[in-house]
């Protein structure tokens, strides 16, 4: 049953055609709609290999990452959008602000969904953190959910930080559709328990920049229905 799980996981950013969120959803007063968008990319998430980038690096987007958030701006434009949430992070405002701009309203800063702290593995790449700490490296590969990114969080501390307050968010906006720009281990780690799979299969879950995901909020309980909604970034996706 995992291996389905995760099998279907890693396809689910394969979608026909790039949807739109009316069709998806109905708003009742019982039911709060909530898109978590992965912020658009910096320098950082360009490099190959990619540089870790935690809560320690507060970059800006590239211009690529610019015109991610835009075209996300621009798919959600004449969606009905009760209210608009971030990370402190600049990467994560920016993404918000790119679909603010659209809707005239305000973005409420909410610190719980900054990324990770990576401790000493902030702007490495994994191949100099395999060479530097390769115990750690091996333990953190095997299961990030107990075993931390040296003098920082394991994926489990992201977890308990993170997942009350977007439960209280979405428990706070009955009938409304709302929008949480965050990061890549921040939706993981959330996303992973939303669909009952253990922390250390993070990685299965994709999590593009710019990428959105939809959750619904109904009667206490929470359902993960699209993962990683990537069609609507056309040439800007990666």
């Amino acid at each position: 049953m995992q291996d389905d799980r995760l099998s279907s996981i890693q396809s689910a950013s394969i979608q026909h055609p790039t949807p739109n969120i009316r069709d998806m959803i109905q708003i009742d007063d019982s039911t709060c709609w909530m898109l978590l968008v992965r912020h658009g990319a910096t320098a950082n998430n360009l490099q190959r290999p990619p540089r870790l980038q935690g809560r320690g690096l507060d970059d800006p987007l590239s211009e690529l990452g610019v015109k991610q958030a835009q075209r996300t701006g621009a798919w959600l434009a004449d969606q009905p959008i009760g209210a608009i949430y971030s990370s402190p992070l600049l990467r994560a405002r920016q993404t918000a602000e790119a679909i603010a701009a659209l809707h005239g309203r305000p973005i409420e800063i909410i610190q719980q969904i900054t990324e990770a702290d990576v401790g000493q593995w902030e702007g490495l790449c994994w191949d100099e953190i395999k060479q530097r700490h390769p115990k750690e490296y091996n333990g953190f590969m095997t299961d990030a959910g107990v075993n931390p990114y040296v003098g920082g969080e394991t994926l489990q501390q992201v977890l308990d930080r993170s997942r009350p307050a977007l439960l209280r968010l979405m428990s706070e906006n009955p009938g409304q559709l709302i929008v949480v720009a965050a990061h890549n281990v921040v939706n993981r780690s959330f996303m992973a328990e939303m669909l009952g799979l253990p922390l250390r299969a993070y990685r299965s879950i994709p999590q593009d920049n710019g990428g959105v995901n939809l959750l619904r909020y109904r009667n206490g309980q929470v359902k993960l229905l699209t993962v990683n909604s990537v069609l609507h970034l056309g040439d800007a996706g990666r």
